[in-house]
């Protein structure tokens, strides 16, 4: 299967779940590429659960889904131990976090402990208990929902655990021809599951994630990312700039769209493209951070590519 065929199955997969959210979805589509973590803040209803099982079934993976409450424990997410009476051993019980796909839905109401317990898994695909680490799989990929921050009975993610997500994206109303056609097809539909589309194989997955590791980024346009970053480190409405870590995020970010537009380099468009949602799940604050974001890349100087 050549690229475009696979990316072409990608988007048919990911439209048919989202009418509408072509921009959303090439955005997911550069988060997978890029092996990173997606986080969706939106309101209940606008197809976030749907997006994730369209993305799981298209890339032929395990979907896993954790409904985050108050009293969810940290085990119930990664897995635990339990005594074998016959072999007087403890087995392992894997948890979901053991899937391809992980949807944490509503991730903001269950409490900081049990958050933490993504933490290992969203950095280092692995997870520890009872002090033996457990390996993910190489594709692991988490997609959080969180409800929109003013809402009542939250626990606001820390800045430690944002930092391990690539991307946040907002979905967003569908526009009314588009809503049209989703109650069209759901009188046709009846109560029917729609029939998921497979787009790519995983092994054909690793290969595309590969070549966009491969993406050249010059050291002009290297530059240009660190003197943004530095710029959000002084930036007096950011109360704790963009990290090394988010840094290199946004680089291999910019590296997966700059592969989705055909190039096999990164020019200053990429970087500016990426720059509101891997951003955005970074620079905290009360603030607009889409404003002090589009400040900070109007503030650097946009570098002559090539150079």
């Amino acid at each position: 299967m050549d690229t475009d065929a696979c990316l072409t199955g990608l988007r048919a997969a990911l439209d048919g779940a989202l009418l509408g959210k072509a921009e959303v979805v090439e955005r997911v589509i550069a988060c997978l590429l890029a092996r990173g973590h997606l986080l969706l803040e939106d309101k209940p209803g606008l197809g976030k659960t749907t997006l994730a099982k369209a993305l799981a079934a298209a890339v032929g993976g395990a979907f896993a889904r954790v409904q985050c409450t108050p009293d969810l424990l940290p085990g119930d997410i990664t897995g635990f131990s339990v005594f074998n009476q016959k072999t007087r051993e403890f087995d392992f019980q894997p948890g979901p976090v053991f899937a391809d796909i992980l949807l944490a839905d509503e991730i903001n109401r269950t409490t900081p402990r049990t958050q933490s317990a993504l933490l290992e898994a969203m950095a280092e695909r692995q997870v520890t208990v009872d002090n033996v680490r457990h390996r993910l799989r190489d594709d692991f990929l988490v997609i959080a929902t969180q409800n929109p921050v003013e809402h009542h009975g939250t626990y606001p993610l820390p800045e430690a655990q944002l930092d391990r997500f690539a991307m946040k994206l907002s979905i967003g109303y569908p526009d009314k021809t588009h809503e049209r056609d989703m109650l069209a097809a759901a009188v046709n539909a009846g109560h029917r599951e729609p029939t998921p589309i497979q787009g790519v194989l995983p092994r054909v997955l690793a290969g595309l994630q590969d070549r966009v590791a491969a993406v050249a980024v010059a050291p002009a346009i290297q530059n240009y990312l660190i003197d943004l970053a530095q710029l959000t480190r002084t930036h007096p409405k950011v109360p704790l700039g963009l990290s090394p870590r988010g840094l290199m995020t946004w680089q291999r970010v910019a590296q997966a769209w700059a592969f989705l537009q055909g190039r096999p380099f990164v020019t200053p468009d990429d970087v500016a493209a990426v720059a509101v949602p891997v951003l955005g799940v970074r620079l905290g604050g009360d603030h607009d951070s889409t404003a002090v974001i589009r400040e900070v890349m109007a503030t650097v100087p946009v570098p002559v590519y090539p150079a």
